[in-house]
């Protein structure tokens, strides 16, 4: 951001800066350049997105600006996420805190956490959720706020992720309704008769490791890669439900689009039934559910994904603003 840093004296407004980051973020080739230059300078001057354009011709004092020009140079030259610059992702409705030690909450990570509602239709009933691989607890502290009278426990490989996690559920005032266990997959839990699991885990494929963005190289790679083709995981997770679920309790799994046939089928072989596809908002198949206990319930597959047995694909509908 040289030519804003050689220009002290001169008095940059808001829409000044915007328009600058967003052509410099441009020639580097980072596609969100103009959302990423809001995010940026409406975290340093501690303001709503919004209010940039209510300020716009508003000067940006020097100290706001050095703010802003360090984590501009982290953005386009080390291609740090947002969401790790400015601290914080909004998900859900709720702000939660972002460290490098979890996975930034995606807004498809919000079709996950609408199956996972849909699952649980009666907002005031008593269930039992068990979220494996929670990260920053986006979906398990969704799910608990949207049910409150859901008994939530969350876990995780890493407890520095559970940290995050933990801070989340305290600074939303539900630090009491969600317990945090860590520990790999199953294993630190140590009850049965869960109403719903539900996990976002590591889906991408080792031999994916060299194509892709920069940007994943500053998340943990414990919450990316899962085996070869990246379905280790999600094959242990619908294993090791059968043992886990209440009688008709259900499972919930985001996963790669081209995952989920073969993911439902999966779900077949493990005796779940109603078998349901979601899509994210792009139309991708991004969520495949399952229940136990209603096998032989069958629903005929929709003609949009080719997927043999008694599945069908769900719309995603999503209560929360996507930014």
């Amino acid at each position: 951001m040289s030519s804003v840093s050689n220009e002290a004296d001169r008095n940059w407004t808001v829409l000044e800066l915007l328009r600058w980051t967003t052509e410099h973020f441009g020639k580097h080739g980072i596609e969100t350049a103009r959302l990423d230059a809001e995010c940026l300078l409406a975290a340093a001057l501690d303001v709503p997105r919004m209010k940039l354009y209510i300020d716009f011709d508003k000067p940006v004092s020097p100290d706001d600006r050095k703010v802003f020009r360090e984590n501009v140079v982290r953005r386009a030259r080390e291609r740090v996420p947002v969401a790790q610059l400015v601290g914080f992702k909004e998900f859900w409705s709720m702000t939660l805190a972002v460290t490098q030690d979890v996975l930034t909450p995606r807004p498809d990570t919000e079709t996950l956490v609408s199956a996972a509602l849909d699952l649980l239709p009666d907002r005031d009933a008593s269930a039992k959720v068990l979220e494996i691989g929670t990260g920053s607890g986006a979906v398990a502290l969704a799910i608990a706020r949207e049910r409150p009278n859901a008994h939530v426990t969350a876990t995780d490989i890493s407890p520095a992720a559970l940290k995050v996690a933990i801070q989340n559920a305290e600074s939303l005032g539900i630090g009491d309704r969600v317990r945090f266990l860590l520990g790999d997959l199953f294993a630190p839990v140590d009850t049965a008769g869960f109403d719903l699991i539900v996990s976002n885990p590591p889906y991408l494929a080792e031999s994916e490791r060299d194509a892709l963005p920069t940007e994943l190289s500053h998340e943990p790679e414990v919450a990316l890669f899962s085996g070869a083709d990246g379905t280790d995981l999600l094959r242990a997770l619908i294993a090791g439900s059968s043992a886990m679920l209440a009688g008709k309790g259900a499972i919930a799994l985001e996963l790669a689009p081209a995952q989920a046939p073969q993911v439902a089928r999966w779900c077949e072989e493990a005796a779940l039934g109603d078998v349901v596809i979601h899509r994210d908002l792009a139309r991708l198949p991004r969520v495949v559910s399952a229940r136990a206990g209603v096998l032989g319930a069958s629903v005929e597959p929709s003609p949009e994904v080719s997927v043999e047995g008694t599945n069908r694909v769900a719309p995603t509908v999503s209560p929360s603003e996507v930014d």
